[in-house]
């Protein structure tokens, strides 16, 4: 498992995240320097990774150096891993096979799509709601990345807004000038699609509250807003994510706070979700847990993966969601997944993974903490 130590190729990070990394490669005693010598890498691996990109793999449009010489070393001559690596991001505004060409030519090494996993990605399983009629939020190839998760028949809030034009008022120039006849030819809407952060936050605002209280007729008023209301699927829940700024920057989490923060106000109720997708949920770790032994089968190693390490920057998200999938398999071992209240979306075979390692790639303001002497 030296193939491992490869992470502590940032030397440059304080000591806590030194040892952690070379504990993590199984070295004991002083950790090796700059010139330590990797053994062979196993044959038949029983171990795979996890990795974000933005803050591990890449800062912005940029690849992080330390890392690629790290994921260099995960490469055998032949250009194929020597472990499996499944890449997983909270990130959702691109097509799936777009982040694996992206990864692709910033890490040097050919990406398949089947690597990548989305935040939105494990929306796939949720298969009772991809034929009802859907509003979607968010950016990019929205109404592409919808129909690859399954989803049919999805409306997006620029549509919605054409169909009621008076329901945008925040913006004085988008306001109609005249008073459009009402219509009562637009279906129902039946659900609610989040997929990342918006551009105009005061307009998908408005219209989510919208569909939502009218119980999907949003040119209708009722009196009295329908609780439980429309079924809410959303993806990513980061409050804040690193680019290239010195401050982080507001993620879809910060949105879906705003939503409920609305909703519990407007109604005096608390928004509830049927799915929640991204780090730090279990069905994300699940589902990669899942391409990890498909990849390991393709391959032919025939040992299963019993260990899974995951490298991330967000405390709140990469770490807090490993040691959360960690305690679950702990807990599964003992009691069954069954026991555990488990969602069933996921078909696959008993899992072999005994464990999942949390461990946190150091950026400036981490290394600031440690320095400070705070504990992540």
């Amino acid at each position: 498992m030296a193939v491992l130590g490869l992470f502590a190729a940032v030397r440059a990070a304080p000591g806590p995240w030194q040892r952690v990394a070379c504990a993590a490669a199984g070295f004991r005693g002083r950790c090796p320097g700059k010139g330590y010598a990797v053994g062979r890498a196993q044959s038949q691996p029983t171990f795979g990774f996890l990795l974000d990109i933005d803050g591990v793999l890449v800062r912005g449009h940029r690849v992080i150096p330390a890392a690629l010489k790290a994921f260099r070393r995960l490469v055998n001559a032949q250009g194929k891993l020597r472990v499996p690596v499944v890449f997983v991001t909270n990130a959702g505004n691109i097509l799936q096979h777009g982040k694996a060409q992206e990864l692709s030519a910033l890490l040097g090494f050919k990406v398949e799509p089947d690597q990548v996993i989305l935040s939105h990605s494990p929306m796939k399983l949720f298969s009772q709601y991809h034929g009802k009629r859907m509003i979607v939020s968010g950016q990019g190839p929205l109404v592409e990345n919808a129909q690859i998760l399954g989803f049919k028949n999805v409306v997006t809030v620029d549509e919605l807004r054409m169909a009621f034009p008076v329901l945008d008022m925040v913006d004085l120039q988008r306001r109609p000038k005249t008073t459009p006849l009402p219509r009562n030819d637009f279906p129902a809407i039946e659900g609610v699609l989040l997929l990342g952060e918006p551009v105009r936050w005061e307009t998908s605002l408005q219209l989510i509250m919208d569909v939502l209280l009218s119980n999907g007729n949003p040119g209708t008023g009722l009196a009295t807003a329908p609780y439980p209301h429309l079924p809410v699927l959303a993806s990513n829940m980061d409050l804040l994510w690193m680019a290239e700024a010195k401050m982080p920057r507001f993620g879809h989490g910060t949105f879906l706070l705003c939503l409920e923060t609305i909703y519990r106000k407007v109604t005096g109720k608390e928004l509830r979700y049927k799915g929640l997708m991204g780090k730090p949920s279990i069905l994300t770790y699940q589902y990669a847990e899942e391409l990890i032994r498909r990849q390991a089968e393709r391959r032919g190693w025939a040992a299963p993966i019993q260990k899974l390490y995951a490298v991330g920057d967000n405390p709140m998200s990469d770490v807090y969601g490993a040691n959360l999938f960690n305690q679950y398999l702990q807990m599964a071992k003992h009691e069954g997944a069954e026991k555990l209240g488990a969602s069933g979306l996921l078909k696959q075979r008993p899992s072999a993974t005994q464990s999942c390692a949390s461990i946190l790639s150091i950026s400036k303001s981490c290394q600031l903490c440690l320095q400070n002497g705070s504990s992540v």
